[in-house]
C-alpha cells in the first residue's frame, strides 16, 4: 500500500456541519488553508434559505473562514452518486453522525471505498466498537462494527478511527436523563461504579486535526482520546460540586432497561441507556489516550459544566 504522508495541497471533505462537524471545522479550515489545500462540507439542501444564504450563523462564519459548502441529501443519494462526489477528494472526514438512519453509515463508507479516497476518518467517534460488538441494545451501534469490518477488508483506503467515548454534552442532554439539570436528578446507567469515558465536541475537533496532520501519518489504526474517563458516582459528585447543590440519585440496571427495551424497543435514548449501563467497551484510562501520551490538554466534565452554568 502506498503511504500517503504530505497534506499540502490537499482537498480535504468533510460530511455534514452539526456539533461535531462545526468544531472539526473551526480548527481544520486553519490548518488545511496554511497547507495550501481546500476544505469542503457537504450539508443537507435544507440548510440554505430561499434566497440561496445559509441559514445559520455558525455555517455562515465557517463559510467566511474559507469552507465551501456542498448541498447534497447524504440520506436519500445512492451509493453510486455519492461515490461521485467523493472521488474529487484527498481525505473524507465524516461528522454526519446517527441522524441519517440506519445503513447510512455502511453506504458512505462503500462510496469512500469505491472512490478510491486516499484516507478516511469514518464516523466512529464514539465508544470501542471492537469491543461492544453487535447486539448491544442500540442498532446503530452493529452498523459501525460492520464498518470496521469493511475498512479492514481493504488496503486501497488508509483510514483512523478516533473513538472518543460519549460526548460530553450527551451527558447532560435531558431526553437522555443522565444529568438533568433542570430536575435536579443524576441517574446511573448500570450502577455507580459503572465507567464511560467522555469528550467535548471541541475537543474532538482539535484532537482530530491534531490526528489528521501527525507526522508520521497515522494509518490503519483506532486512535482513543478521551476529556474524562469517571465512574458515575464520580459524575454525581462532580455535578454536585460544581453546582453546588444536592440532586436525586438513582440507577437505572441493566436488567430493569433490558425490560423495559422488551416493551419499546424503538426508543432511542433508551436504547442508548442499555448500551453504556452494560460497561463494556465504553470507557478506557486516561494513560491509554492519544492526548494524555502527547501532552494534549483536554477539557473534563467539570471544567465543561463551568462554562454553561
Amino acid at each position: 500500500m502506498k503511504v500517503h504522508n504530505c497534506q499540502v495541497g490537499e482537498r480535504v471533505l468533510v460530511l455534514g456541519a452539526g456539533q461535531l462537524g462545526a468544531a472539526l471545522l473551526e480548527a481544520l479550515i486553519l490548518a488545511v488553508t496554511r497547507l495550501e489545500g481546500t476544505v469542503s462540507v457537504i450539508v443537507s439542501p435544507r440548510s440554505w434559505d430561499k434566497e440561496g444564504n445559509l441559514r445559520t450563523g455558525t455555517h455562515q462564519r465557517l463559510a467566511k473562514m474559507g469552507a465551501q459548502f456542498i448541498a447534497v441529501d447524504i440520506a436519500a443519494s445512492t451509493i453510486e452518486t455519492l461515490t461521485d462526489r467523493f472521488s474529487k477528494f484527498d481525505t473524507v472526514i465524516n461528522c454526519m453522525g446517527f441522524v441519517a438512519g440506519a445503513g447510512t453509515q455502511i453506504n458512505i463508507t462503500r462510496a469512500v471505498l469505491a472512490a478510491g479516497v486516499r484516507r478516511y476518518f469514518p464516523w466512529q467517534f464514539g465508544v470501542n466498537y471492537d469491543v461492544v460488538g453487535k447486539g448491544s441494545g442500540q442498532p446503530v451501534w452493529d452498523d459501525q462494527y460492520d464498518v470496521r469490518t469493511l475498512l479492514r477488508e481493504q488496503n486501497a483506503t488508509q483510514w483512523v478511527i478516533v473513538s472518543t467515548g460519549m460526548f460530553t454534552s450527551f451527558l447532560f442532554e435531558p431526553a437522555f436523563d443522565v444529568v438533568n439539570l433542570s430536575n435536579n436528578t443524576i441517574n446511573a446507567l448500570g450502577g455507580w461504579e459503572t465507567q464511560v469515558t467522555v469528550t467535548s465536541p471541541a475537543d474532538i475537533g482539535r484532537l482530530t486535526t491534531a490526528i489528521y496532520l501527525h507526522q508520521p501519518p497515522i494509518i490503519n489504526e483506532v486512535v482513543f482520546v478521551a476529556g474524562e474517563t469517571l465512574s458515575y458516582g464520580k459524575l454525581a459528585q462532580t455535578v454536585e460540586h460544581v453546582t453546588g447543590q444536592t440532586f436525586h440519585k438513582d440507577v437505572f440496571t441493566l436488567p430493569a432497561l433490558l425490560d423495559e427495551l422488551r416493551l419499546h424497543p424503538d426508543d432511542q435514548m433508551l436504547c442508548y441507556r442499555a448500551a453504556f449501563a452494560r460497561g463494556d467497551g465504553v470507557w478506557w484510562p486516561m494513560r491509554d489516550t492519544w492526548n494524555a501520551q502527547h501532552h494534549f490538554p483536554t477539557q473534563d466534565v467539570a471544567s465543561w459544566l463551568n462554562t454553561r452554568i
